[in-house]
């Protein structure tokens, strides 16, 4: 059939316009305003910069300023670096097999125009003038000579002013500017040679000098202590090489904040890579708990596809199973090199009183110079052994590592803390809810793998996760709680923060306020938290706090106060609540049975996880293939 033979009216396939078309596109590229950061590091690297300052205005929707000091661009350069598909890196379809730069496709700049007001400002060295364009979705506004430094500088202003419904989809302020500090933080420890400075809103929020070690940029991003916690790892063979850091097991987060992965340089996100570290570790770790690891991988290009996601987070790598495997020994291998039993070192200086440790002496000879009172007033107190090569080296107090239970004593407190809550809700704050689950009478039979409760309730054999089902007595509790108490702590404990978990938990600390913890700023990078919620109890393990920020920073967007208020308020139970391996008495798993069928949703925890499993007599004869 022929073009003149057909009814074009009735064609409903039309070809888009380009401009639609490069709106398109860049969505694949700018999702939110770190992704221009990202984008616009990634050419400063490749464009040889030892110092790259990142100006952030508003959260990155307002302006975004990236200035570097490395070779610049020629006026012909600049007038092309706005073109689609316009890049220095390749020149053919082979070069893709050989890629050792960050960018290489030409998308960035012209992505970035397409949604934003951009103005770049570029000369090389020994060039009289620099060169200045302007440039919009609309196409390239002006191009003219400029004085400025060597190497490059980009104003992205009004950041997708031409596609609002993009910008309408972004999260909270905090959660932007988190992601920012996360894509510079990464940039960081991917090119520790290179000095790193972010400012937002004219404070400066992150500075990293050039160093020539990772482990220098690591201090500088997520401290001291974090930094004394990590081993060195070394592997080569054929395939790979891999270098860098990963931490003893008593180190450890709920998320996967504290790992960074870079590939030939690259920083990319990756299950496979961090699922082959976890391995490594074996029994060594917590179930739900991540080890921090700082690695860097040299991968032959060959064997490696960096072009499988638009962004270039991902990468595709052959040989998949054998890389697994060298991560697993050369974890193994780490760790196998050090001592794993965690030392306290006691510094007098450090020290509480009321926590002041002492090392075990040996009594000296009190024959010829104590009297019988004095010898026993001796026993009645510590040695202390004060010579001069005692003070210099502090006591070293080391523990046996072996499986923990929580003891029944554990047990009892939380129950007694759930059942005091439940006491002060009068039946006026409770809402109604329509639920046949009210059994006549309840048989304890007793606890599996202390985690299951196996009891029966009105001729069901019931299963009760006891984790789940006392997080959500705390729930429901803690969500009832108008005037939340809290406690005074002894020592006020000082958080040291990720530069990412500082950006987040300013959105937070209002509410976290109102639930009780005083949370104030304590230096650059650390915060002191001086009271908690009194729903914990006595807070035995500090770690619960950083847990708490890890989940908030893990579930993404929170749109509104009431939801933030929830999601700490789930967050604080599922801490408060009995633990997975926690001991119970017959005695207090009726006790926990009971508080659960006063709550108004027995059937699940906050997080939607079932709290009990039943089986009718008919379901057992099913499973037992039963016929009569």
């Amino acid at each position: 059939m022929t073009e003149k033979s057909c009814d074009m009216r009735s064609s409903k396939i039309q070809l888009l316009d380009e401009s639609t078309i490069n709106k398109i596109a860049a969505g694949e590229v700018i999702e939110r305003p770190a992704s221009v950061v990202k984008e616009l590091i990634e050419n400063s690297i490749d464009a040889y910069a030892t110092d790259v300052r990142v100006e952030i205005g508003g959260y990155g929707t307002k302006s975004m300023l990236i200035v570097d000091n490395g070779i610049g661009m020629s006026h012909m350069d600049a007038s092309l670096a706005f073109k689609k598909h316009a890049t220095s890196k390749i020149s053919n379809i082979d070069d893709l097999n050989h890629i050792l730069t960050m960018g290489f496709r030409g998308e960035a700049l012209a992505s970035i125009a397409s949604v934003a007001k951009v103005e770049l400002t570029t000369r090389q060295e020994g060039d009289i003038e620099g060169t200045r364009v302007v440039v919009d979705s609309t196409g390239v506004k002006n191009i003219s000579s400029a004085g400025t430094a060597v190497g490059t500088s980009i104003l992205v202003n009004d950041l997708f002013y031409s596609t609002p419904a993009r910008k309408k989809y972004l999260k909270s302020a905090r959660t932007e500017i988190a992601h920012i500090v996360d894509v510079v933080s990464r940039n960081c420890l991917a090119h520790p040679d290179v000095s790193f400075t972010l400012v937002i809103d004219g404070k400066v929020t992150l500075k990293s000098p050039a160093s020539a070690k990772m482990l220098d940029s690591i201090v500088h991003l997520y401290g001291a202590d974090v930094a004394r916690s990590l081993v060195p790892l070394e592997y080569e063979s054929d395939l790979i090489t891999i270098s860098g850091y990963i931490s003893k097991p008593e180190l450890t987060r709920s998320g996967k904040d504290l790992q960074v992965f870079l590939i030939n340089d690259r920083p990319v996100f990756s299950k496979q890579l961090s699922n082959a570290v976890r391995l490594g570790y074996y029994t060594l770790l917590p179930k739900g708990r991540y080890p921090a690891a700082f690695l860097t991988f040299t991968i032959d290009p060959v064997n490696l596809d960096v072009n499988v996601h638009p962004a270039k987070r991902e990468v595709r790598l052959s040989h998949e199973k054998e890389i697994e495997r060298m991560i697993i020994s050369a974890v193994e291998d780490a760790l196998g090199k050090e001592s794993l039993v965690p030392e306290v070192q006691v510094k007098k200086k450090d020290v509480p009183l009321q926590s002041r440790f002492y090392e075990s002496k040996v009594e000296p000879d009190t024959s010829d110079s104590e009297s019988p009172e004095d010898l026993s007033a001796s026993q009645d107190k510590p040695f202390l052994d004060t010579s001069p090569e005692t003070r210099l080296k502090a006591a070293v107090i080391k523990e046996e590592k072996e499986p923990y239970h929580y003891p029944a004593k554990d047990t009892y407190r939380r129950l007694k803390k759930s059942e005091r809550l439940q006491m002060n809700v009068t039946s006026d704050e409770v809402p109604e809810l329509s639920t046949t689950f009210s059994p006549s009478d309840v048989k304890v039979y007793g606890q599996h793998s202390d985690l299951y409760i196996i009891c029966e309730m009105d001729g069901k054999l019931i299963l009760i996760d006891q984790h789940a089902a006392h997080e959500r007595i705390m729930y429901e509790q803690v969500l009832r709680q108008q005037d939340m108490s809290w406690q005074e702590l002894i020592t006020p404990v000082t958080l040291d923060l990720g530069q990412k978990e500082k950006a987040i938990i300013e959105e937070f600390i209002p509410q976290l306020e109102e639930m009780g913890f005083s949370i104030s700023e304590f230096g650059p990078k650390s915060y002191v938290v001086t009271t908690v919620p009194s729903i914990f109890g006595k807070l035995e393990d500090t770690d619960v706090i950083h847990d708490i920020i890890s989940d908030l920073l893990s579930v993404g967007r929170v749109k509104e106060d009431t939801e933030r208020y929830d999601l700490l308020c789930s967050t604080m139970a599922c801490r408060a609540a009995i633990k997975a391996g926690a001991v119970c008495n017959t005695k207090q798993m009726e006790e926990l049975i009971r508080q659960l069928m006063n709550c108004n949703n027995p059937y699940t925890c906050p997080h939607g996880r079932p709290t009990m499993i039943s089986f009718t007599m008919d379901e057992l004869a099913k499973l037992f293939k039963r016929t009569g």
